[in-house]
């Protein structure tokens, strides 16, 4: 992460952006404390779409034991999966 005064920021906002743009997250400081981080469009969908992921209990809880069960071997292969719902 990049880390630069508002001051600064405000200087060099254009190139900022580019940064930014590229994935790079910026972090905006004044008097030495952060204040705001500069993400791309991109970086906050993500984040937003994890967000509200992490809000649902219950998906929470069957995304756990999904990944429990991948662990302990209790899968159905793909294969068998196509042959029961006849899928070529």
């Amino acid at each position: 992460m990049i880390t630069v005064s508002a001051t600064t920021a405000r200087n060099t906002l254009y190139d900022l952006l580019e940064e930014a743009s590229s994935g790079q997250k910026i972090a905006i400081t004044n008097k030495g404390e952060t204040k705001a981080v500069l993400i791309s469009p991109e970086e906050l969908a993500s984040w937003e779409a994890t967000m509200e992921v992490m809000s649902d209990s219950n998906l929470v809880k069957s995304i756990k034991k999904g990944l429990d069960d991948i662990k302990h071997g209790r899968v159905i292969p793909w294969e068998e999966v196509k042959k029961e719902l006849n899928i070529k």
